[in-house]
């Protein structure tokens, strides 16, 4: 596909070479029909948005039926399978693509560590190919090229037991210890500056979540965290401004706080987002936080709970540690509203927080029934 830099989303009703491009991906990928005519003049129909709307639910996207920059990229990347090109690591613009997904998942499975399968060909997944071709007397350059593909087809999964990086995390975080001195975490505001989110009243999304993140940022600190916000009140960075802060802190967890808000009058409740594709890549840690923050909120405040997402974002795909988007409530919704607003609910929210951190830290047989969980206070 071209390049989409610069591009407008691109929906129902637009036409030109751009949607002729999208179409043709779609068609690779088995989900549109071939043109029935001349697609020099190709339109954005209801078979496209279908089509589209497809795409984005198995890819873990946002399910608008719009080619924005995620889901033009998305598509990109899908139209590579293991063997199309040579796969190397570069660290000015790093190869992604579906191949690279297929590459990590095969170390991964043969017991090698390559970072989380994210489809991004960054320094893990260099060195865990390195380390593969060494044992098996390749030319160790990091380069997954013919010699190397036809190895890895030859060998049969090593690990066993359960989704190899599910070990590897697992392992990770019990050897790491049940306690917060030292963790560093980031926690990541959403919108701010000149975007304010949605604006209910005199409320916004962003002072809103600014506050809860202030009072999450108080209660890690006290538990001996070191704790970073992305933000202040008058800046808005982009998705990979946040990500890179959270890379270059070498964070140990990220959460980004939204609250949302929809035209349904009873849209409301509690979610949480981790990366992920739906069908096998996942941060596994990332999706465990997931669940027992969002569970947690809703034990403590009885605010709904709509379950826990993999998705394929950009702020949860770019971070090099476990990642979760957390949607607490509804501003656009009467009740979550009120509840948010009351200083007393977001202290309780930023205590589920801290309670969801410390457990994950918890070896399994230490872990305390959701909602119950009090952290000890320092002496």
């Amino acid at each position: 596909m071209a390049s989409n830099d610069g591009m407008y989303p691109l929906r129902p009703g637009d036409r030109g070479a751009a949607v002729a491009d999208v179409q043709a991906a779609l068609r690779s990928l088995g989900l549109l029909q071939p043109p029935t005519g001349d697609d020099g003049d190709a339109a954005y129909d209801q078979a496209t948005e279908l089509a589209v709307r497809h795409f984005q639910q198995v890819r873990g996207l946002s399910v608008d039926g719009h080619v924005g920059e995620e889901t033009y990229r998305a598509l990109s990347e899908a139209r590579w399978s293991l063997g199309d090109r040579l796969l190397h690591h570069d660290p000015e613009r790093p190869m992604r693509g579906d191949d690279v997904t297929n590459l990590q998942e095969r170390l991964l499975e043969l017991g090698y560590d390559a970072g989380r399968a994210d489809g991004i060909l960054g320094p893990e997944t260099e060195a865990g190919l390195r380390a593969f071709q060494r044992d098996y007397g390749l030319t160790a350059d990091g380069t997954c090229g013919p010699a190397t593909l036809r190895a890895l087809r030859q060998l049969g999964r090593k690990v066993t037991g359960g989704r190899p990086q599910l070990l590897r995390q697992s392992a990770s975080m019990v050897e790491s210890g049940p306690h917060l001195i030292g963790r560093r975490i980031v926690i990541d505001p959403g919108h701010g500056g000149s975007d304010p989110g949605f604006t209910a009243g005199e409320t916004t999304e962003a002072d809103l979540v600014l506050d809860l993140a202030s009072r999450i940022e108080g209660r890690l600190a006290a538990a001996g965290a070191t704790v970073y916000l992305t933000r202040g009140r008058g800046q808005n960075p982009t998705a990979a401004e946040r990500t890179a802060f959270a890379n270059d802190a070498r964070a140990d967890l990220f959460l980004a706080l939204h609250t949302d808000a929809h035209g349904s009058e009873h849209a409301r409740g509690v979610a949480s987002y981790y990366y992920g594709t739906g069908s096998g890549a996942s941060s596994t840690v990332g999706e465990q936080f997931a669940h027992l923050v969002r569970r947690e909120i809703v034990a403590r405040t009885g605010l709904m709970d709509l379950g826990g997402y993999p998705k394929t974002w950009d702020l949860l795909r770019m971070t090099r540690m476990p990642a979760v988007r957390l949607d607490c409530g509804y501003l656009s919704h009467p009740v979550d509203r009120l509840l948010l607003l009351d200083a007393r609910l977001r202290g309780t929210v930023a205590s589920a927080v801290l309670a969801a951190v410390q457990r994950l830290f918890l070896p399994a047989e230490a872990d305390p029934p959701t909602g119950t969980f009090v952290l000890p206070a320092r002496g």
